[in-house]
């Protein structure tokens, strides 16, 4: 919920404030469709200066990548508009969470899924992931919104626990499957570090900083600081088994992630590791090629 009010916040009071000044441009003789226009570039130039600083920051902090995994001009072009086009995406569908995001009716399943959002993000943010496994018959799938952001990721863990108690209820089913992105797979893993595998079977993890990211220095909060690399709180989560007796845990990643760097951090040893070239942090939960993996993934685990 507070991460769809800030939005509307944000998002509100900037439309707000363009509204008043095109009108007054209006009044003194400017020609409408200009100000219209002139309301899409300025959208356009405020996706492209965010989505040009987690690129710029992530290439600073970059990886060294091997010669097979090394793209082009015009794939990087592409790189940076999927992105881009991802981040345009993912703010009205957090603003809007509540809609379209119920839960599947109680019915009996044996696979449920549960899908993990990233940090200062909702359960909107997985909707295009969400409506794509349900097209293909994977699941049945729930998503949830926790929180507040600002947080400990262990507060994150008592209400992850709460919904999965609460699907295997709804379904009789004896196991869920978690799919986390970004901060959802360190949720994940710390549930299972906490809870163990009794109640898991998988967990697939899609561009999270294992080993923190340079990125979270730039933002406060508690979950922010534990995504900071060398930190206390992800360094003993490291030392933990990646995956307890029973549960299988699968790190999806792209060697051009934006938002986890150096990337190399989203590699989990210990558990299946999955690379990527070309798709960008926020894209991860909107391309089709991780669409088609995870839903295979999930198929797998089913047995």
């Amino acid at each position: 919920m507070t991460t769809a009010i800030s939005l509307w916040l944000v998002g509100g009071g900037a439309i707000a404030l363009y509204a008043v000044w095109a009108v007054a441009a209006v009044a003194a003789g400017a020609n409408p469709w200009v100000c219209i226009v002139g309301a899409a570039l300025v959208y356009l130039a405020v996706l492209f200066a965010f989505t040009s600083l987690w690129f710029g920051l992530a290439w600073w902090f970059r990886a060294e990548r091997p010669p097979e995994m090394r793209i082009g001009l015009v794939a990087s072009v592409r790189l940076f508009c999927n992105e881009m086009r991802a981040i345009g995406r993912s703010g009205p569908s957090m603003a809007l969470y509540r809609f379209g995001m119920a839960d599947p009716a109680p019915s009996p399943a044996r696979a449920p899924v549960l899908l993990l959002h990233g940090v200062l993000c909702n359960a909107g943010s997985m909707r295009g992931l969400a409506k794509d496994l349900a097209a293909r018959n994977v699941g049945p799938v729930y998503t949830m919104s926790y929180g507040p952001p600002l947080e400990s990721i262990e507060l994150f863990v008592d209400q992850v626990a709460g919904k999965i108690d609460a699907i295997l209820g709804a379904t009789g089913a004896s196991r869920v499957a978690l799919v986390g992105h970004s901060m959802g797979g360190l949720v994940g893993r710390a549930y299972l570090r906490r809870h163990g595998a009794a109640k898991v079977s998988t967990l697939m993890t899609l561009g999270t900083p294992h080993h923190g990211s340079v990125h979270a220095w730039m933002f406060p909060g508690t979950s922010l600081a534990q995504l900071r690399p060398d930190n206390a709180w992800l360094a003993e989560l490291n030392r933990a088994a990646v995956a307890p007796a029973g549960a299988r845990v699968v790190s999806l990643w792209s060697w051009h992630d934006s938002m986890v760097a150096p990337q190399t951090s989203a590699r989990l040893d210990g558990a299946e590791n999955i690379a990527l070239p070309g798709i960008g942090h926020n894209a991860l939960v909107g391309d089709r090629r991780v669409f088609a993996l995870v839903a295979a993934e999930l198929t797998r685990a089913q047995g």
